[in-house]
C-alpha cells in the first residue's frame, strides 16, 4: 500500500507540473518499454485489452479487466491508471464498486464514462451520468491514497457531436468531484481551447484519431494537461504484425527480420 500511495501521489503530481504524455499500453512488454523510454506513468486502453482477449471493445467483463490491469501494474513501477469504461454497469454504484475494485488490483486512477454501450441509446442523460461520476468520486476519496477519478464525456464519438452538451457534461462532472475531466474526439483546437477554458480542472485530450490528432506544443497551448494516446501504439503494433505476415504469405520473404528490433535490444527493455 505504501508504494501504491507514493505512485498516486506522483501521478497526482503529473497533473500540476505542466503538460505530460500518458501512453496506452496493453502488456507487460508495453509497459516496461514505455518506463524505460521514459515516460512517467501509463494507462490502459479497454479496445486494446479487449484486442488481446480476441474480443471487441465493449465485450471484455470488469473481471478481465481487471486482471489486465493487475498484470500491466505488476510489470512496472510507474504509476497505472485504467479506461474503465463506463464501470461494467448502469447504476451509480456499479462505477463505485469499479473503482474500488481497481484500486484493489493496483491501479492509482481510473476513468468512468457516460457512454451507455446501447445503440439505441449511446449516452446517459446527463443527470444520471453525473450521479455516476459523483458515486465514482466518493468510493475514489473513500481509499487510503489519492485516486485520481477522470470523468469523460462521449458525446463526439456516440453521435452527438455538440461542443455546448460536452462542455455542460463536463461542467456537472467537475462539480460533481472528478479529478480530470476527458472529452474523446474533440474535432479542432478551438474545441479543445474552448473545454480547457470551461473548466478548472485539468484536461486530458486523446490522441488516435487521424485528422484530430494534434502536436504537445499546440495542445499545450490550448490549455490540456494530460495527453493519452488511447490505441494509437497499440494499432500501430499490429499494422507491423499485418505487414510482416503479408509479406510472408503474398511474398514468401523474410525482410521483415530485418527491419524489426533485434531480442537482445528487446530484453534491454525489460531488464530492472
Amino acid at each position: 500500500m505504501s508504494n501504491q500511495h507514493e505512485q498516486a501521489a506522483r501521478f497526482r503530481a503529473l497533473h500540476d507540473s505542466g503538460v505530460f504524455v500518458i501512453p496506452n499500453v496493453w502488456d507487460g512488454a508495453s509497459a516496461a518499454i514505455m518506463a524505460r523510454l521514459g515516460f512517467k506513468a501509463v494507462a490502459t486502453s479497454s479496445a486494446a485489452c479487449a484486442a488481446t482477449l480476441g474480443k471487441l471493445d465493449g465485450e471484455v467483463t470488469r473481471e478481465e479487466a481487471l486482471a489486465h490491469a493487475r498484470a500491466i501494474v505488476g510489470a512496472t513501477d510507474l504509476p497505472v491508471a485504467a479506461d474503465l469504461e463506463k464501470g461494467f454497469g448502469d447504476a451509480p454504484a456499479a462505477a463505485a464498486e469499479t473503482i474500488r475494485l481497481g484500486a484493489s488490483v493496483g491501479l492509482v486512477g481510473g476513468s468512468i464514462e457516460d457512454a451507455t454501450g446501447d445503440k439505441q441509446k449511446p449516452l446517459y442523460d446527463i443527470g444520471h451520468a453525473t450521479e455516476r461520476v459523483a458515486a465514482a468520486v466518493e468510493s475514489a476519496r473513500a481509499l487510503p491514497f489519492p485516486f485520481t477519478l477522470t470523468a469523460r464525456s462521449e458525446n463526439f464519438l456516440r453521435g452527438n457531436p455538440s461542443l455546448d452538451d460536452t462542455i455542460k457534461r463536463l461542467q456537472a462532472f467537475e462539480k460533481a468531484g472528478a479529478d480530470v475531466l476527458m472529452a474523446p474526439g474533440l474535432p479542432d483546437l478551438a474545441a479543445v481551447r474552448a473545454v480547457c477554458a470551461a473548466v478548472s480542472k485539468p484536461v486530458n485530450f486523446m490522441v488516435g484519431i487521424k485528422g484530430k490528432s494534434f502536436t504537445v506544443a499546440e495542445l499545450t497551448t490550448a490549455g490540456v494537461k494530460r495527453i493519452s494516446l488511447a490505441t494509437s501504439l497499440y494499432r500501430t503494433a499490429m499494422s507491423g504484425l499485418i505487414d510482416a505476415a503479408r509479406e510472408v504469405a503474398d511474398k514468401g520473404t523474410f525482410g521483415y527480420v530485418d527491419r524489426g528490433v533485434s531480442s537482445p535490444d528487446l530484453a534491454a527493455f525489460m531488464e530492472g
